[in-house]
Parts: structure tokens; C-alpha cells; sequence
């Protein structure tokens, strides 16, 4: 399955991120990003499923809340950067 990881720039800002999707309708979850891809190490992303993302993108605008970076989890496991 595809998912798309929503870099934050704190653990609570990934609490207040995905709350806000949450009330939005969108289901995320939050988890420390993965070593490949955070650059400050000890990162932390909410975890939307890929039919979300542009929905998602639209209410964290809405709400003054531009995520850091924005990258796609194949379903192999290789990520790539999402241009937001």
C-alpha cells in the first residue's frame, strides 16, 4: 500500500497536524520519521493514506500549518520527495 508521510518540524506539531486532519475527516497517525529521510534525526511525520493527501494539504493551508516536507512510502518501501 501507498502512503504519504507529512514531515513536522516537532512532536507536537505532528500532534497538532494530525488533530487537525482528524476533525477534517482525514485518518493519519503519528510516528518518528524514518532515519532515510528525516534530516535532523530524530524527526517526527503523520502518516496519511495516499487518497488523502490533497485533502490534507488543502486543510493544514487552511489552518496555517505548511508541513515541512511532504514524501511518498511505496509500497516497496522506497520514498521520494512530494513537491508541495
Amino acid at each position: 500500500m501507498v502512503y504519504y508521510l507529512i514531515i513536522c518540524r516537532s512532536l507536537t506539531y505532528a500532534q497538532r497536524t494530525a488533530h487537525v486532519l482528524e476533525r477534517a475527516g482525514i485518518s493519519g497517525s503519528v510516528m518518528r520519521a524514518p532515519k532515510l529521510i528525516s534530516q535532523e534525526g530524530c524527526g517526527y511525520c503523520v502518516k496519511i493514506a495516499e487518497r488523502w493527501l490533497t485533502n490534507a494539504l488543502l486543510v493544514l493551508r487552511r489552518e496555517g500549518m505548511t508541513p515541512k516536507q511532504v514524501f511518498l512510502q511505496s509500497a516497496d518501501g522506497i520514498y521520494s520527495e512530494v513537491p508541495t
